[in-house]
């Protein structure tokens, strides 16, 4: 992010985004409506929840499944008004796979 790099910063950040969301505790139905006030929790962290912690395997395969979704929306887009997007497309899974392929990546 400091070389100002926006292709690396923007493939990052999805990235990163996509990494959170996948440390997200699953929120049944119950829970989504709620309960009364009366029996709401209350107090600092009461409503804070651990987040799952992701194998090395899982953080592999999530970043790999955001760059073939870049790779794979890349070549959706063949129409020549659209070559500047899917070339970024390209560089941003490129930088992606980078950190895959790098020995302590």
């Amino acid at each position: 992010m400091r070389s100002r790099d926006r292709v690396a910063v923007s493939a990052l950040r999805a990235t990163l985004s996509a990494l959170d969301n996948a440390e997200a505790i699953q929120v049944d139905e119950a829970e989504l409506r709620g309960t009364a006030l009366e029996h709401s929790p209350v107090g600092v962290g009461t409503t804070e929840a651990t987040r799952r912690e992701l194998t090395d395997r899982h953080v592999v395969d999530i970043v790999r499944a955001e760059a073939d979704e870049r790779l794979a929306a890349a070549d959706q887009l063949t129409a020549p008004t659209h070559a500047e997007r899917a070339a970024r497309l390209r560089a941003e899974a490129a930088v992606l796979l980078r950190f895959l392929n790098e020995p302590n990546g």
